[in-house]
């Protein structure tokens, strides 16, 4: 199993970045998968999941109306749009597949 996460680096405050997740070695569209992330100094903090056929997806209040997750299940990818980025976003946003995370990519919203 690997995913690999990408699309971190830096944006400011209002801006806009877009994440992915590159999934191998697995059947990719057996099960929902979520976003977390862990702020500086932090716990994990569940962001945002979507079911195996993109019906259904789900978002923490502190993100819902700014981020938009979606998946690809022939790419074998998942997504997570971020818009309108606040300072209070930044962290290293892992994806999650089965009880399997990725190593992470960071994220940093200056103000």
């Amino acid at each position: 199993v690997q995913l690999v996460e990408s699309g971190g680096g830096l944006a400011q405050s209002g801006g806009s970045l877009r994440l992915s997740c590159a999934a191998s070695g697995i059947t990719f569209s057996r099960y929902a998968m979520t976003w977390t992330r862990q702020a500086p100094g932090k716990g994990l903090e569940w962001v945002s999941g979507i079911n195996r056929r993109s019906t259904s997806s789900y978002y923490a209040d502190s993100v819902k109306g700014r981020f938009a997750v979606s998946r690809d299940n022939l790419k074998r990818t998942l997504n997570l749009q971020m818009n309108n980025l606040k300072v209070e976003d930044t962290g290293v946003y892992f994806c999650d597949w089965a009880g399997y995370r990725g190593q992470g990519t960071q994220v940093t919203v200056s103000s």
